[in-house]
Order: C-alpha cells, then sequence, then structure tokens
C-alpha cells in the first residue's frame, strides 16, 4: 500500500520535472541573444568548439505571411537548399560566449564575399537583426559569435569566410541526398535515416533541430582545427522531450516564394536561435 501511494506523487514530480525541462528549452530560444547582452565587457573563457549552424528555407518560409527586399524566402525561385545561419563559437557545458570584443560590424570588410553571402548566407527574416556594439544592421551582422573566435578566426573577413569555407566542403544537402534524403513537400523520413546519413558523409553527429515535424536546423560541429566533431549528446532527460519535436519522421519541405511588393514596411518577426530543440545522435 506504501507504494502504491507513492506512485502518483512520483509522477507529479516527474511531470513537473518535464516541464521544467521543456520550459528550459523554449527558453533556449531566447537565452543567446540575453547571454549576448550579459556578456558585453566582461571577460569570457575562449570556446571549445565550433558549430555550423544551418537553416531549412521550406520549413521557415513556409511561416512567413509577409516578406521584404532583404528576405531570402521572397526569391523568384524557392530556396531547395539549407542556407547558413551562423557559425557558432560554443563550450562543452552547453552554453556559449558572445560578444567578447568591443568592435562593430563593417560591411566593407567583407565586400568581396558579399554576393556569396547574399546567395548562401540571406536571411529567411525580415526583422533588424541586433548586433552586440552597432545597434541595428543586416542579418551578417547579427553575427556577434565572430567576435569569439579567436585564436582561430582573428578577424571579421576571416569568419565569414571560414562559415563560407566549411558550408561549401560539407554540403549537408549534398550529403542527404547521397543517403536518399531529398527535398520533397510531405515525404517522410525517418529521423535516423537522416542522422546515418550525415554520419557517414560527414564523419560525426550532427545536431538536428525540428518545428512540427519538419528540419528547421541542422548544425554540423568542428573541433578548433576545423575538424569534424560529434555535436553534443543530450540529456536522457532532454533527449525524451526533444523528441516530441523530432519525432521518429521527420520531412524537409518546400515553400512557395513570397512575391515582395513595392512597400517599405517591414514585418517584425523575432529572430531567435530555436524553434524546437535539438535531436543529437
Amino acid at each position: 500500500m506504501a507504494t502504491a501511494r507513492k506512485a502518483p506523487r512520483m509522477v507529479a514530480i516527474w511531470a513537473v520535472v518535464v516541464v521544467v525541462v521543456a520550459a528550459d528549452l523554449f527558453g533556449a530560444a531566447v537565452a543567446r541573444s540575453a547571454s549576448a547582452r550579459h556578456a558585453v565587457g566582461k571577460k569570457q573563457r575562449e570556446f571549445d568548439y565550433f558549430a555550423l549552424a544551418l537553416q531549412w528555407p521550406g520549413t521557415i518560409c513556409a511561416s512567413t505571411r509577409h516578406c521584404c527586399a532583404i528576405n531570402g524566402c521572397c526569391r523568384s525561385e524557392p530556396l531547395q537548399t539549407f542556407t547558413i545561419h551562423g557559425l557558432w563559437p560554443d563550450y562543452d557545458d552547453g552554453t556559449w560566449p558572445a560578444c567578447c570584443r568591443h568592435t562593430s560590424f563593417d560591411m566593407d570588410k567583407i565586400l568581396p564575399l558579399k554576393p556569396t553571402l547574399e546567395k548562401y548566407w540571406p536571411s529567411l527574416y525580415c526583422s533588424s537583426s541586433s548586433t552586440c556594439f552597432s545597434g541595428k544592421g543586416p542579418f551578417w551582422a547579427h553575427e556577434k559569435h565572430g567576435t569569439c573566435s579567436s585564436p582561430v578566426v582573428k578577424d571579421e573577413l576571416e569568419y565569414f569566410t571560414t562559415a563560407l569555407d566549411l558550408y561549401f566542403k560539407y554540403n549537408v544537402t549534398e550529403m542527404l541526398a547521397s543517403g536518399g534524403i531529398y527535398v520533397s513537400n510531405g515525404k517522410q523520413y525517418a529521423l535516423t535515416d537522416v542522422i546515418d546519413a550525415i554520419k557517414c558523409a560527414f564523419g560525426a553527429s550532427p545536431q538536428i533541430v525540428c518545428k512540427k515535424g519538419s528540419v528547421e536546423e541542422l548544425r554540423l560541429c568542428f573541433d578548433k582545427d576545423l575538424k569534424p566533431l560529434d555535436c553534443l549528446t543530450t540529456t536522457v532527460t532532454n533527449e525524451n522531450v526533444s523528441k516530441k519535436y523530432c519525432p521518429r519522421y521527420i520531412t524537409l519541405p518546400t515553400y512557395d516564394p513570397i512575391v515582395h511588393a513595392n512597400s517599405t514596411r517591414e514585418i517584425i518577426t523575432v529572430e531567435s536561435e530555436v524553434y524546437g530543440y535539438l535531436y543529437t545522435s
């Protein structure tokens, strides 16, 4: 009888734990931005590894209802490859540095890269991105993480060049295709097959962020020598919760491009780092 009485209490305690963990996961969407604000002026230790965060336009653009000139979702032909979200220096404990050097984004320093950035690193949102020290600016100015990439990356040009080099060297869209996983509106693939396709081609485990059963973001991790590295594995508790957002079968959906009207009005969209949460092998 004592055991029977304790069971409901244990269930209740577990429910509270799950709710707290879930709240933590949703809070991660805001945490990276908050981290940047709190980090200003504080000395931070050197990062442990890089995460190349790639966005799946089909998932993000399908949720976009309005458009502005800078939005990659507005192109006449829909994007059918992963695009770059950022190259993030992270810590092994799951946290990250941000705004490590008091420096402003300078577009002139990366002008030679601009056509390539516009094509493969477009903003899929229309809101202006805040930066550490220079107020508002283009999507690339949002990459405050570049200030924390030393000593591997020493300046703004090298940061964006490094990210682009990794993006082209490890083409995730091609990796998935080699494993029989293609862009398809409604076609479902086993999550394990997606992960295995990346592991086979890349040589390390990725992280996958999902939104309503669709891949929203995929991350490749690298050590400081820019060699493939297994991304951090979630804990047992977090893994159970994250499966709600990355189910057993996931999709790489297409989308219909939004026609950009001749208007100066911009959509106000919160640009968060993650909408769901990640699943790692």
